[in-house]
């Protein structure tokens, strides 16, 4: 027996936003929220998880009591939704960190103890400096080179990444999607690309994740890098990659630590509160279906897209052809942080800045001040977009 795969139509038509704004308690009505870009909004069951796991006595894993075994329980559901998540077979390829940031710094340390004078590393002036400064920091330590790659800034589209390539290249690091400009890259294309000069190839999915299914493998990643707060998760970061690989590397540790994959690149105790929350977030996103997410907000990029186009005053940085619902604007005459406190002074949430996407800003000539960031959520209505426009309006009317 053969299933048809649903169709757009199926998809849209399933969605409904108002029931999905109902699992939010933290939404308010008189504050329409576009700042999903810096950290999601939390379901009811996500906190309920949070907190059972606080009130269940839990210390550590393993031993001979019921929370020995509901801690170690909670780490491998955890791991293994995380998995489910990025497309990894294997749910002993999951690293948990205290953020994405806390979780390269590792991997940048523990990969460059095999570099030295001669290697090469790429990094993009399109990422978040998260998958930036980890590795300029780890090369420049180990004497290596590290070469730039960057983009148009108009369109903010990654250049050829060929051009870069030798056989000298250790890694490459690439965001799936830019967090300032929405930009989607052909990373699958800079993946195969890099795989055939040897290169390993570390993907920042944090913005990615929180829009469409993720899929490592597809993406041609050998780690990936996540954070579960950006997609209706606590704040913690994760990492994805083959255990065979994790294998082969050795980071720093404690020595009574475990020394088992992937246990040895997890610092202390883990977070199992958090971590029980990380397994809810992803089992609220499937209920939903990222593909159902994806198409929702494709719907109203459109809208908004289209009404800021309409407005004079109003600039919108980037252009790329693939994208998430996350757009950059400058309004004439008005630095981007006033644009943002007179938006909230509308019952609007859109926060101003670089965002951590500091080479991104210079390079597109925005400087450290950056721009009005407007970042769609699955939870996002067309009446809020409509109510974005508005004020917009009239702030660039002023």
């Amino acid at each position: 027996m053969t299933t048809t795969p649903p169709t757009t139509a199926d998809i849209t038509s399933a969605y409904d936003v108002a029931d999905l704004r109902s699992a939010f308690p933290g939404l308010d009505p008189a504050l329409a929220r576009f700042d999903g870009p810096g950290g999601s909004l939390v379901p009811a069951a996500v906190a309920d998880a949070v907190a059972d796991m606080l009130r269940a006595g839990v210390c550590q894993r393993g031993g001979p009591t019921a929370v020995g075994r509901l801690a170690d329980e909670t780490v491998l559901a955890a791991r293994a939704a995380i998995a489910r998540f990025v497309g990894l077979a294997d749910p002993r390829g999951v690293v948990f960190g205290r953020s994405m940031t806390a979780v390269t710094f590792d991997m940048a340390r523990t990969l460059a103890q095999d570099w030295g004078p001669g290697d090469e590393v790429v990094v993009t002036r399109l990422d978040h400096d998260a998958n930036i400064r980890p590795w300029v920091v780890a090369a420049e330590r180990a004497g290596a080179t590290v070469r730039w790659l960057g983009f148009d800034p108009v369109t903010a589209e990654l250049d050829d990444v060929a051009p870069l390539l030798t056989e000298r290249t250790r890694l490459v690091a690439v965001t799936a999607a830019s967090n300032l400009f929405g930009t989607r890259p052909d990373v699958a294309g800079i993946a195969r690309a890099a795989h055939e000069v040897g290169a390993l190839v570390h993907v920042d999915a944090v913005h990615l994740a929180a829009h469409v299914p993720v899929d490592l493998e597809a993406l041609g990643a050998d780690l990936l890098a996540c954070s579960p707060y950006k997609f209706f998760g606590p704040h913690l970061g994760a990492l994805a990659a083959d255990p065979a690989l994790l294998e082969r590397l050795r980071p720093d540790k404690l020595l009574p630590s475990s020394d088992a994959v992937p246990e040895r690149f997890e610092l202390g105790t883990l977070p199992y509160e958090l971590l029980a929350g990380v397994t809810a977030a992803v089992e609220f996103a499937e209920s939903w279906s990222m593909a159902a997410v994806e198409e929702h907000e494709r719907t109203l990029l459109t809208r908004l897209l289209d009404g800021l186009g309409a407005i004079e005053a109003v600039t919108v940085h980037g252009r790329p052809a693939r994208r998430t619902p996350t757009v950059l604007v400058g309004v004439d005459g008005l630095a981007p942080a006033e644009v943002s406190r007179r938006l909230a002074e509308r019952g609007v949430a859109a926060p101003a800045g670089s965002f951590y996407a500091l080479e991104a800003s210079r390079h597109a000539g925005l400087g450290d001040e950056g721009g009005v960031r407007i970042g769609l959520a699955a939870y996002t209505t067309a009446g809020e977009v409509d109510l974005l426009l508005e004020a917009i309006e009239a702030v660039a009317g002023e």
